[in-house]
């Protein structure tokens, strides 16, 4: 056989092997999403999934554009601007801001205040009248969910800045317009609104400007009833939760001991059972995991 003949057999071998593989993992995507959708399918509610894995950019997408409102996922955002105006040297985590409740409302800029038993920590509340850092304010707006240090940070960095940056870099389906509590706005219809699709593109955007205290903060959350909750122990979750009354969500990036990472976003809205709801998007992160990552 000459060399040629060779190199065309090494070559048609090479591209059967390629394309077999390829179905294969297509398979395996598809045989998992229609899992998920089957569970889904038996569980009260709406929900929303985006998959992506962040090694070979497969993905698995489940209502992935359709709007949900955002609850505490919006805190993300918040935060990447906060550390975007520290880059720009606006801003550094040392600086100290005066802890005052009472905020405008974006409907006709009344004054309304925080009330500690809707919130989910009382650390802040304890310091009106006195300073607290930028750096404590994003950590307990990220791992205990903080409302007050969210609208705290919010008038210190301006939501229509939070949704500059989002754009600026090409992220269109999360809605920042105002702090939390907002009741006029609420009432209004004018609230924080996002997609699987956009929380998505804010993670892979989070990971790829790989700021590390981001990821600190991320990986302290101590909310981990979803994405991480039926995961194994050496298996790291930097991830936002948010639930309000009839929603669940938690969004994250998933860092396997191997290298391997993937973003995953779960939403749910209009359930009547928040732990049965709970249940199901836990779940779904376990059965992304066991059938694509889990070496048997």
């Amino acid at each position: 056989m000459s060399l040629k003949t060779t190199l065309t057999w090494f070559y048609v071998f090479s591209c059967f092997f390629s394309t077999s593989i390829f179905a294969q993992k297509k398979s395996a995507l598809n045989q998992t999403k229609t899992k998920i959708e089957k569970l889904i399918s038996k569980s009260d509610g709406k929900f929303a999934v985006a998959f992506k894995d962040l090694s070979n950019r497969n993905v698995i997408f489940i209502n992935e554009h359709e709007y949900f409102h955002a609850a505490s996922t919006m805190k993300t955002p918040v935060m990447m601007e906060v550390f975007n105006q520290i880059s720009q040297k606006k801003l550094n985590l040392k600086d100290s801001i005066e802890v005052r409740n009472e905020f405008k409302s974006i409907v006709d800029q009344s004054t309304y205040s925080l009330d500690l038993s809707d919130d989910s920590d009382d650390v802040i509340y304890s310091k009106i009248g006195t300073k607290i850092t930028l750096e404590d304010l994003i950590f307990q707006m990220i791992t205990v969910s903080s409302n007050f240090a969210t609208n705290i940070l919010i008038d210190k960095v301006g939501a229509e800045n939070v949704m500059k940056y989002l754009n600026k870099n090409g992220i269109n389906e999360n809605i920042v317009l105002r702090g939390v509590e907002d009741t006029k706005a609420f009432n209004a219809g004018l609230n924080n609104r996002t997609t699987a699709y956009g929380l998505m593109q804010v993670f892979e955007l989070l990971e790829k400007e790989n700021h590390p205290k981001m990821k600190e903060i991320l990986f302290a959350q101590k909310f981990n009833e979803i994405i991480p909750a039926k995961l194994p122990k050496d298996v790291k979750v930097a991830h936002k939760t948010g639930s309000i009354t009839g929603v669940q969500h938690d969004s994250g990036i998933v860092y396997l001991p191997d290298g391997r990472k993937y973003v995953l976003i779960l939403l749910s809205k209009e359930l009547k059972n928040p732990k049965a709801g709970v249940e199901t998007l836990s779940e779904i992160s376990k059965i992304i995991y066991t059938d694509l990552f889990k070496k048997s």
